[in-house]
C-alpha cells in the first residue's frame, strides 16, 4: 500500500506521463530539425526515451509505481495491486499527461498544440512488434520487481532503448503514449486510425507477459516451505 493518497499519486501519472510524452516527441522534433538522415534521427529520438524513462521512474516511482501505461495499469489491476476504480483513475491520467505532453512538446518548438499525425503505422507485422515491445516492457517490470527492484528504472530504460531498434514499430509499447502520438505530425507521429491495432497489440502483449512471467516467477512448494522454516 503506497503512503500516498490517490490525487498525489494520479498527479505522478500525469506528470510522468507528460514529461515522457514531451520528450518522446520533442526528441524527435529536434532529431528532424537536425539531420535528415533517419537512422540518426532515430537515434536522436531513441538515447533521451531512455534516458527520461530512467529519471522518471526514479523519481516518482515511489509515488505511484511509476506506470505511465495503461497496459502497465492493467497488469496491476489483474494482479490486484491495483483496484478497478485505481486502474480507471491511472488510465485517465496517463492519457491525459501523454495528450498535455504532446502540446507542451509543440508548444516548445512553436508548433499548432495539436495536429494530427499522417505517418502510417499499421498491418500485421507492426501489430506483432507492438505485442512484442509491450510483452517485454511487462517482463522487464515483472522481473525486475521479483529480483531486483533498485535496478527496475535502469532496465525499464535500457530495454525501451533497445526496442525502438529491433522492433518494427520502435516500441511505442503504450497505449497512453501511442494516442498522444496520434495527436503529433512530426517524426513520431502514428494516425489515429492506426491506433485501434497498436493499442489491441500492446495489451494483448502485456497479458501474455503477465501470464507468462507469473508461472515463471512463481516460487516452487519446496522453496516456499524453506522460507516459511526460516521465519522465526
Amino acid at each position: 500500500m503506497s503512503e500516498f493518497d490517490l490525487p498525489r499519486r494520479l498527479a505522478a501519472e500525469a506528470l510522468g506521463t507528460a514529461l515522457l510524452v514531451a520528450t518522446v516527441v520533442g526528441s524527435g522534433i529536434m532529431a528532424e530539425t537536425l539531420t535528415k538522415d533517419v537512422a540518426l534521427a532515430l537515434l536522436g529520438n531513441t538515447l533521451p526515451t531512455g534516458a527520461i524513462l530512467v529519471v522518471l521512474i526514479t523519481i516518482l516511482g515511489p509515488i505511484s509505481g511509476a506506470h505511465f501505461n495503461p497496459a502497465v495499469s492493467l497488469v496491476f489491476a489483474l494482479r490486484r495491486e491495483l483496484t478497478p476504480r485505481e486502474a480507471l483513475f491511472y488510465v485517465a491520467a496517463q492519457i491525459a499527461g501523454g495528450i498535455a505532453g504532446t502540446m507542451l512538446a509543440h508548444a516548445m518548438f512553436a508548433l499548432p498544440l495539436l495536429d494530427a499525425s499522417l505517418k502510417m503505422r499499421t498491418g500485421g507485422a507492426q501489430w506483432l512488434a507492438e505485442a512484442v515491445a509491450a510483452f517485454g516492457l511487462v517482463a522487464t517490470i515483472l522481473a525486475g520487481i521479483r529480483f531486483n527492484r533498485a535496478a527496475v528504472p535502469w532496465l525499464v530504460g535500457l530495454y525501451i532503448t533497445a526496442a525502438y531498434w529491433f522492433t518494427a514499430s520502435t516500441s511505442f509499447a503504450n497505449p497512453a503514449v501511442a494516442i498522444a502520438r496520434s495527436l503529433t505530425n512530426t517524426f513520431s507521429g502514428i494516425r489515429p486510425t492506426d491506433l485501434p491495432g497498436f493499442i489491441a497489440a500492446e495489451t494483448c502483449g502485456a497479458i501474455i507477459a503477465l501470464i507468462l512471467m507469473s508461472w515463471l516467477l512463481r516460487e516452487s512448494d519446496k522453496a516456499r516451505a524453506v522460507l516459511k522454516e526460516a521465519r522465526p
